[in-house]
């Protein structure tokens, strides 16, 4: 006998009972996710003028070169060009030996193996860009399968693009399970998560998207890619220090912060570490939780460190 199913009358059917909130909605509501752009823009300036110019020093400086991650991101990268750079940091250190190394070069997965290889300087991490850098926009099979080979190949740090898309269309269990999966992937391989916040534009958005991130696995979240119009920002740092620290308040679990993209002067090197020292403290102001990527802000860095122009990297 053919089993039918029972089909409820349509008027049944109890139409006023909310959905069952997600896990994920659930953790945001924990947290103020309201934010006025005014409010964190004036928090913002009034950081910026009162404790910036307390970190001009050059112990700051040192500190700052010693947190880059040294980028190379580019569509003419090659073995040769990849290994040159990776070289460089080799050299590094004969050349100067009372200054801190970097503390990671950063590559597209199909570097990986090189980066580890040739790297000889103790303590510089291969990080590489996973999961359909930088637009995330593939399957979550191609992009677990690109993470697996990064890590077999020597990526000892993943950084991938939270899918955007899927955030701005409300889709927040769409986004927790594409990082969460990938974090599995990664085991004990710490995972950064990108926001690009110079996207999804609001620092309601920025909170929400850091709140999300970090429930659902990142070990880092970072604000942006460098490939976007808009990349980091104070304001967007200011929303993002804020949530790591309610994160961390309410759950015991540090988070790593990474700015990137559009770091060009020491003076934006600096103001996202006043903003990291102001809103998270000196627990944060180590190599391992703050990191700043960037190609271009080694030299300058370095340049006022010695005292002259120098252009290493």
């Amino acid at each position: 006998m053919a089993i039918t199913k029972n089909i409820e009358p349509e008027h049944h059917h109890h139409h006023h009972h909310a959905p069952e909130k997600s896990k994920y909605q659930e953790a945001l509501s924990l947290y103020n996710t309201e934010l006025s752009d005014d409010d964190v823009q004036q928090a913002v300036r009034k950081i910026i003028a009162e404790k910036v110019h307390q970190n001009d020093t050059p112990e700051v400086k040192r500190f700052l070169f010693g947190s880059i991650e040294l980028t190379s991101l580019s569509t003419t990268d090659s073995d040769e060009s990849i290994l040159a750079f990776v070289e460089k940091v080799n050299r590094f250190d004969e050349v100067y030996p009372d200054l801190p190394h970097v503390a990671t070069i950063c590559t597209y997965p199909c570097f990986a193996s090189i980066v580890s290889e040739s790297c000889e300087i103790e303590g510089v991490e291969t990080t590489c860009v996973s999961g359909a850098f930088p637009s995330s926009q593939a399957v979550i099979e191609v992009k677990v399968a690109e993470t697996a080979l990064a890590i077999k190949d020597g990526a000892t740090e993943i950084d991938i693009v939270m899918p955007v898309g899927k955030f701005l269309s409300g889709d927040y269990e769409g986004v927790c399970d594409d990082i969460s999966e990938l974090k599995q992937v990664c085991g004990s391989v710490p995972l950064k998560v990108i926001l690009e916040t110079g996207d999804i534009k609001t620092a309601s958005n920025i909170k929400k998207a850091s709140l999300l991130a970090m429930y659902a696995g990142a070990d880092y979240i970072k604000t942006s890619t460098g490939k976007e119009k808009i990349s980091a920002t104070p304001e967007a740092a200011y929303v993002m220090c804020q949530a790591i620290k309610e994160y961390y308040d309410r759950t015991g679990i540090q988070i790593g912060f990474k700015p990137a993209g559009g770091i060009n002067t020491v003076m934006d090197a600096i103001t996202y570490y006043t903003l990291v020292k102001e809103v998270l403290g000196d627990k944060w102001l180590t190599n391992k939780w703050f990191r700043l990527g960037t190609s271009r802000l080694a030299n300058l860095l370095l340049s006022e460190l010695v005292g002259q122009e120098t252009k290493f990297f």
